[in-house]
């Protein structure tokens, strides 16, 4: 019998602990099945940081190195300069790295290290029980925002993809979603050219990636998926902000 759907080899064979419908297991997928294209497992080296995906290095069958909270460029920025021929990305999420880790990111951007950072936005800080996160949308109750998030009193949301592709450094950024098959494909090309970016050493590369988060959101799986589409996509809107056209 033909094969016609498997797991990647870059994913381990493993249960994640991701919680029902969180769609982090789908952007792991999408990581392993790129790297496995790209035929660079045997290269890849991977940085997680602090957040619901704290323990990627548990999943991906690469070499994977742990960083502090919000720190994982300055990692990745130091195993790329000792290693330049590696392949080297950062799997971040929001309250990672648009909290504490924005001038790691930022920075990083800056002097256009050649690394890539798959960047996870789900409007929220997951792992530490749904406090109110630089992306939280206007309006959107969390733990620490009751009432709704208030610009006049938090501020408003942070457009990080926006942001770094006016650094000059940044070659390639790009926001996708994951709230249909048709975006999660697309996702899995930007992700892959993000890759081939750093492959070919012309800089810094980020995808940003449009998550779930049911249980903190409040929601079932599928709303949550509708969620996406209805709310977080008018604000952070899908497609490609810089390096489209980049020959890879």
């Amino acid at each position: 019998m033909k094969t016609v759907f498997k797991r990647p080899h870059a994913l381990k064979d493993k249960h994640m602990h991701y919680c029902p419908g969180c769609t982090h297991g789908i952007v792991h997928r999408l990581i392993a099945e790129v790297i496995d294209e790209l035929g660079i497992e045997g290269k890849t080296i991977g940085v997680a940081s602090v957040g619901c995906s704290y323990n990627n290095y548990e999943y991906f069958n690469c070499d994977m190195a742990q960083a502090a909270h919000g720190r994982a460029p300055a990692v990745a920025t130091g195993i790329k300069r000792v290693n330049p021929g590696n392949v080297v990305f950062t799997y971040q999420g929001d309250g990672d790295l648009a909290s504490i880790g924005t001038a790691e990111i930022v920075h990083a951007a800056m002097r256009g290290e050649k690394i890539t950072t798959i960047f996870i936005n789900n409007a929220i800080y997951g792992m530490t029980s749904g406090q109110m996160a630089p992306t939280t949308l206007i309006n959107q109750v969390t733990t620490t925002s009751p009432f709704g998030r208030k610009p006049e009193l938090h501020g408003y949301p942070l457009k990080v993809s926006e942001m770094l592709a006016t650094i000059e450094g940044a070659v390639f950024v790009e926001r996708v979603s994951t709230h249909d098959i048709k975006n999660i494909l697309n996702a899995k090309k930007a992700i892959k050219k993000a890759f081939q970016v750093q492959m070919a050493n012309l800089g810094f590369s980020i995808v940003e990636v449009l998550s779930s988060c049911p249980t903190n959101w409040g929601m079932n799986p599928v709303k949550a998926l509708a969620w996406i589409k209805e709310n977080m996509i008018p604000y952070y809107p899908i497609g490609n902000l810089k390096g489209k056209d980049l020959e890879v």
